[in-house]
């Protein structure tokens, strides 16, 4: 395994990548194109070198790449061109995923009365203050609406947020703090589990959001967006998305969004169902959730 380390080292030597170990070969991963330095036809060499060795190569699209995945070929013209459509769900892609949002959210809520119950109890005996919490978040359109959550912090959390901006941990225009000291102590276990988001199927049953897409950002994350960030809300808001089995806080704000662009690309209610499916095991393995 070392000398085909050295070796893939040597033929890819100038990536910014990682050598990993996989069914006894090498595997290197890196961004494409301008992310890279390297114009197409270096790119493409070093992929060829790289597989001389049995390396294996992952490559990062960039964000144009995504774009074309639902770009349309137009024949007839002097040179090759792509018509980009537009990404937002409608007719029966629509249809099916509201569908399938109004079956789920009304069956959680109805399997999970007791346990909602049981949370609002400990909310209000822990701290003064209301259970529920409505964020003011922006969802699709860029419109603001109120997303619903369980309370899990002080009542005078946003008059402190200022104060601690110079403590954020997240890059980007995200907020994060990991010991952020307006979280009371139940809301600590409400957050490690991400319970304190299953009232959010009441914004999917009001239309509002959407069980898997795109999170919905507070206002003062989404007042420091790019402009190119802003395609992600060409479609309803998710309770959760690839950035909820992918990590989250541990990846940088600009991959985040690919992966938001990637989802609206290649939706499918396969991939609904198969981001739910992950959603699980990620919350109990309590990956980038504080």
């Amino acid at each position: 395994m070392t000398s085909c380390n050295s070796r893939a080292s040597a033929a890819v030597r100038s990536w910014s990548a990682r050598a990993s170990t996989s069914a006894g070969s090498c595997e290197r991963s890196a961004p494409t194109g301008a992310d890279t330095g390297f114009d197409e036809g270096e790119l493409f060499e070093l992929v060829e070198e790289a597989h001389r060795f049995a390396v294996k190569v992952k490559i990062a699209p960039r964000t144009t790449e995504l774009l074309l995945q639902r770009a349309e070929y137009i024949p007839g013209v002097g040179a090759p061109l792509f018509e980009v459509r537009p990404p937002a769900l409608a007719g029966w892609e629509w249809a099916v995923k509201r569908s399938f949002d109004i079956v789920v959210s009304g069956f959680v809520i109805v399997v999970g009365s007791p346990l909602w119950a049981a949370i609002a109890c400990t909310i209000k005996l822990s701290s003064p203050g209301p259970v529920f919490y409505r964020d003011q978040r922006i969802g699709l359109g860029e419109r603001e609406f109120g997303m619903m959550k369980f309370r899990t912090m002080y009542e005078d959390a946003a008059e402190r947020q200022a104060e601690l901006e110079t403590a954020n941990e997240a890059s980007g225009p995200l907020f994060k703090i990991k010991d952020d000291p307006r979280v009371t102590r139940i809301g600590r276990v409400l957050r490690r589990f991400s319970l304190d988001e299953l009232p959010q199927v009441l914004n999917v049953l009001w239309g509002e959001m959407s069980l898997v897409g795109p999170r919905p950002l507070p206002i003062r994350d989404y007042e420091q967006l790019l402009p190119w960030h802003r395609k992600r809300y060409l479609v309803l808001p998710g309770m959760t998305g690839l950035w909820q089995v992918s990590g989250r806080i541990d990846l940088s704000f600009d991959d985040l969004v690919r992966l938001d662009f990637y989802y609206i690309e290649n939706w499918s209610i396969w991939l609904d169902i198969s981001i739910l499916a992950k959603t699980l095991p990620a919350v109990l393995a309590r990956r980038g959730a504080y």
